[in-house]
């Protein structure tokens, strides 16, 4: 196996983007087994013509080396990965006649992650509900947020983050495309509401230090 080296661009032809989408292939993907549910993840870190430099890890170790590039999938050894839409790919392993397979998960990049950071309010005129949803930093997979319904009480605590999506358990689902409009489902007594709602400017500041809460995976 290749030894990997850092740092090293991307280059994907452009009729080879064109028609397989190959960029949507790099990046870090995690997922389960089917059969078996434990947890297995491939890395993307490049791709440079017919080779990609990868990383596989399985059963608690990582193995490191180049695959096979072949129009939109990359294999290497006994797995091959592909993905159409560079969110959830199709993973199957294969060898001596027994196969195994995964869909796995795109990880969010921290920028995609930045995103969602910030105070969010709306109100709806369908239902009459106003909400106040602050996802106040992120760390992976956990946010730290505040939530306020119709004026009730602040409530504060950690919630799980997926993509573009924000689920404060049985209390609200916060989900933001493109980290300026979003929609809050908010959870009031037996009833779910749904909530447009928009990002509210960031405060200007001489300090810069406001940022340091932010810590992005």
């Amino acid at each position: 196996m290749t030894t990997i080296q850092s740092g090293a661009t991307n280059q994907i032809s452009p009729f080879n983007e064109r028609v397989y989408h190959q960029s949507n292939l790099v990046g870090d993907w995690r997922g389960v087994w089917t059969k078996n549910h434990q947890e297995v993840g491939f890395k993307v870190i490049n791709i440079r013509g017919t080779q990609a430099q990868v990383e596989y890890t399985h059963n608690g170790h990582t193995e490191r080396g180049t695959g096979e590039v072949n129009g939109g999938t990359i294999s290497f050894g006994n797995v091959t990965i592909g993905t159409r839409d560079g969110k959830t790919a199709a993973f199957e392993f294969s060898s001596n006649g027994a196969t195994q397979t995964a869909v796995l998960a795109k990880v969010p990049t921290p920028t995609d992650q930045s995103k969602l950071v910030g105070t969010w309010s709306g109100f709806s005129n369908t239902n009459g509900q106003s909400v106040t949803f602050v996802v106040s930093s992120i760390n992976g997979r956990d946010a730290q947020v505040k939530l306020a319904a119709n004026g009730s009480s602040l409530q504060i605590g950690t919630a799980t983050v997926s993509k573009n999506t924000v689920m404060f358990s049985g209390k609200a689902q916060f989900t933001s495309n493109d980290g300026q409009t979003g929609n809050v489902v908010v959870q009031i007594g037996r009833n779910s509401y749904s909530v447009p709602v928009m990002k509210k400017p960031p405060a200007t500041t001489s300090s810069s230090s406001s940022s340091s809460v932010n810590k992005l995976a």
